[in-house]
């Protein structure tokens, strides 16, 4: 575990909680969302992590004005962390792209968030209301030929790509299909 100090505050981050592979020194900066806040004799004790999808939306909010102000709306996200993230943003003003917003020119306000998280790479989808729509956005890079729903009741989609596509589809590991059906909500058949 790792003590945090935060003027006379302290915090706990434990291993679990931290990204895979984060080497922490004295006199890092970190940034972590509160889990929880134990009341103990000695004073609270409060319990940090940096693996959360909360961790995620937290610097999203502060590193895209939109996203604070409210225009930009984070409407889910799914997140492996050291691996990969996922997260679907949709906009209140038709005059705002919400996936933009969230690169920032040249992708200098997502290239701040994953500098944060160590290099986890991020991929920002476009949310729909629709469910087709919004998997087949969920599953990108990977290009989508058909989308169907198989049983609405348990949330069970298909989706068909071409054979060149399959292995960009499932992922690392089947990550990017793990995080696409996290991400929607939905079980997703390859």
């Amino acid at each position: 575990d790792i003590i945090v100090e935060s003027g006379r505050v302290e915090g706990r981050l434990r291993r679990s909680e931290m990204i895979p592979k984060e080497n922490l020194r004295i006199g890092d900066r970190v940034r972590a969302v509160i889990l929880e806040v134990d009341a103990t004799l000695r004073g609270p004790q409060i319990i940090l992590s940096r693996a959360t999808v909360e961790l995620l939306r937290k610097l999203f909010e502060m590193e895209v004005p939109e996203i604070a102000e409210g225009v930009v709306v984070i409407e889910a996200a799914a997140r492996e962390p050291g691996g990969r993230a996922k997260i679907a943003v949709s906009s209140r003003d038709s005059d705002v792209d919400p996936v933009g917003a969230c690169v920032g020119m040249k992708g200098t306000r997502v290239q701040a968030i994953i500098r944060e998280l160590r290099g986890e790479k991020i991929d920002i989808v476009e949310f729909s209301e629709d469910p087709v729509l919004f998997v087949t956005n969920a599953i990108s890079p990977a290009r989508v030929q058909r989308v169907t729903i198989v049983d609405p009741g348990e949330r069970v989609m298909e989706v068909v790509v071409e054979d060149k596509q399959l292995s960009l589809a499932i992922g690392k590991k089947g990550q990017n299909v793990r995080l696409a059906s996290e991400l929607t909500g939905w079980s997703l058949n390859l």
